[in-house]
């Protein structure tokens, strides 16, 4: 009781430092916060564990830009995106040696089959695609991880 009185008053009086800390967002909600504010939050089950760990240990520099997070929120959205990552006969994986780690899903051999010839700079344009990693251009459903929709 003692605690709740003193978080409440020490809200009231804008001392948040001296509030209980909430707890952390739950982890696929904190990927899809981070990740979508620059672009798709990809799902976790389009990239195997190991690239997803290459991913995250190299935020400071992710392709070009800064995207470094804190140590808290790293571990959560590395830890959310290698539980929930491709693996074993995932349909993602066709074609993927265990020696391969893609940094994109656009290097992914299942990836580059299903594309082929589909993924031109005419249809970049037409759709106003802003790269090949923009799968809500083509897919309506991308962003809830359903991309066989076209």
């Amino acid at each position: 009781m003692l605690r709740v009185t003193c978080t409440i008053a020490a809200l009231a009086c804008g001392l948040p430092g001296l509030a209980v800390a909430q707890p952390s967002a739950a982890p696929q909600a904190l990927m899809s916060k981070e990740c979508g504010a620059c672009h798709m939050a990809f799902p976790a089950n389009q990239l195997p564990a190991r690239s997803w760990a290459a991913v995250m240990a190299g935020l400071a520099d992710h392709f070009g830009e800064n995207a470094a997070l804190d140590p808290a929120s790293r571990a959560a959205i590395e830890g959310y995106l290698t539980a929930n990552a491709a693996t074993g006969r995932a349909k993602a994986l066709r074609g993927l040696a265990e020696n391969q780690t893609p940094l994109r899903i656009t290097e992914l051999p299942s990836w580059q089959r299903e594309h082929r010839g589909k993924v031109t700079p005419q249809k970049l344009a037409i759709t106003k695609a802003k790269s090949q990693s923009d799968c809500v251009a083509c897919h309506a459903g991308a962003a809830r991880g359903q991309f066989d929709d076209d």
